[in-house]
């Protein structure tokens, strides 16, 4: 029986980044199942309010949100085998790099993906991940190599 990997990435929500790694695993035919975050900014923001009632004030609108995503982020990090955390160019990603601190504290394997632009802002994040990547593609050649212990062609 083949072991199916559970690969959770975490990260910026305004580029199809995941769509590019979930192709490049489907493509090399490699046995892994994803999961995420709500990557529905809006829902994300308002699930909080949509479900447990309106705030007047935003700290406690965002806090309810922020509580019921934990309850996703908490059950399905916890699972993950590995941890992609992608930090993007358009905002902060906190939430990604508070993803990136519990996976490490967990001991979970930790892949970091970012530009140039943010190298010493996520120093600490970096020291703390096995690999730290630019491109969706090297986290299928990552998966690749650790699932086959297969090279890039």
């Amino acid at each position: 029986m083949t072991r199916i990997w559970n690969v959770y990435l975490s990260g910026e929500i305004h580029t199809d980044w995941r769509a590019e790694i979930q192709k490049g695993c489907e493509s090399a035919g490699l046995p892994v199942e994803f999961s995420a975050p709500v990557t529905d900014h809006g829902a994300s923001d308002d699930c909080g309010v949509a479900i447990m009632g309106e705030e007047p004030n935003k700290f406690w609108h965002d806090h309810k949100g922020a509580k019921l995503n934990t309850i996703r982020t908490r059950s399905l990090l916890g699972e993950a085998d590995i941890v992609v955390v992608r930090f993007g160019d358009k905002y902060k990603q906190w939430n990604a790099a508070f993803d990136a601190g519990y996976a490490a504290a967990l001991g979970l394997p930790l892949i970091v993906m970012h530009g140039d632009e943010h190298q010493h802002a996520l120093k600490e994040v970096d020291a703390a991940a096995l690999a730290v990547i630019d491109t969706p593609a090297q986290v299928v050649q990552i998966l690749d190599y650790v699932i086959n212990g297969k090279l890039p062609a």
